[in-house]
């Protein structure tokens, strides 16, 4: 990245996007290699996901109106809810790894550009075979940050149930209830989507600095005063973006019925690249939003200290102290 530090705080809405594109297209060649180990298997899996999961929950459905048809007690019953019982478990296996597969080839795409944008920044050699060696490394750290959100996520959703539950018991279905179920609905959007931008955030810090876990949410928190406005306003039409691709590959590609053959496999073809452009671009743009949040908050990054962090995941390098603070404040 050309732009000088200090000129990063003032990049808004469009400036953000711009400076992405500009890195993408500026080291093109190790992008598009990235993107096809990690981005389009990433891709491949979410809509390999829909189409799967269609199929196997329509078995679910048509086995239970059946099983609610049949008489109990007859064999007929017994052996439709037999079938019914190894299609859910099948249904939930095929979820859990869908899942697992999923959290890993984002938190290894994660690693991987972050890293590779860090090596831009600091001046370092960019190869794919190096960026590769580097993101087992760095993917234990995500994944320890990626638990911790988890479990804030899981704690905030079980509020929420308790929130709702109490509102249920004690007001009701009421004009005024109705309101307030409204006034919850937006604050529970309105957290979800911080807790987000908050996880997108520390997954940066997590592999640009020491920090990991429960300390790099707190660092994200605070680095992301003063521009949560913009960072929302990026988040939502990516957001937006992703949801459109889903709906287009579930109405014309699993449910296009009507559609031949040769039409729903281009039309998959296209809900696949623009998913896979679209994945690449919001990785982009979540590493780009770090180095405005750091300019903001008028933090120097120094590239030599930066280049020195990035070698310890080589091991060519003793891990920073923490008296060796990889940021610093400047003055403006």
């Amino acid at each position: 990245m050309d732009r000088e530090q200090g000129e990063m705080q003032f990049l808004g809405f469009f400036g953000i996007y711009k400076e992405s594109y500009r890195v993408i297209f500026s080291w093109r060649k190790i992008f598009s290699q990235i993107t096809l180990a990690l981005i389009l298997p990433l891709s491949f899996v979410f809509l390999l996901h829909i189409q799967v999961s269609d199929v196997l929950f329509s078995k679910i459905v048509h086995n239970k109106i059946e099983l609610d048809e049949t008489r109990p007690e007859t064999a007929r019953y017994d052996k439709i809810s037999d079938v019914l019982s190894k299609e859910w478990a099948v249904f939930l296996l095929f979820k859990a790894l869908y899942f697992t597969v999923l959290l890993v080839f984002s938190l290894l795409s994660t690693s991987a550009i972050v890293y590779t944008i860090a090596c831009i920044y600091t001046g370092r050699e960019v190869a794919f075979g190096k960026v590769m060696s580097v993101v087992p490394r760095v993917w234990r750290r995500l994944m320890v940050t990626f638990l911790c959100v988890f479990m804030a996520i899981f704690v905030y959703i079980v509020v929420t149930v308790l929130i709702l539950f109490t509102w249920a018991l004690l007001i009701g279905t009421t004009n005024l209830g109705l309101v307030i179920l409204a006034v919850l609905g937006i604050a529970y959007l309105v957290g979800f989507v911080y807790i987000t931008l908050v996880w997108q955030l520390a997954g940066v810090v997590s592999v640009l600095e020491e920090d990991y876990g429960v300390k790099a949410m707190i660092k994200s928190k605070d680095l992301i005063k003063g521009k949560m406005g913009v960072s929302i306003l990026i988040f939502i039409p990516l957001n937006i973006s992703a949801y459109l691709i889903q709906f287009a590959f579930e109405r014309l590609v699993v449910h296009g019925r009507s559609t031949e053959m040769v039409g729903r496999f281009g039309y998959g073809a296209l809900c696949f690249l623009l998913l896979s452009m679209l994945m690449l671009l919001g990785h982009v743009v979540q590493t780009v939003i770090y180095f405005v949040c750091k300019s903001y908050h008028h933090e120097s990054i120094d590239k030599s200290a930066l280049s020195d962090h990035l070698e310890v995941y080589h091991g060519e390098y003793v891990s920073l102290k923490s008296k060796d603070v990889l940021l610093e404040q400047f003055d403006v």
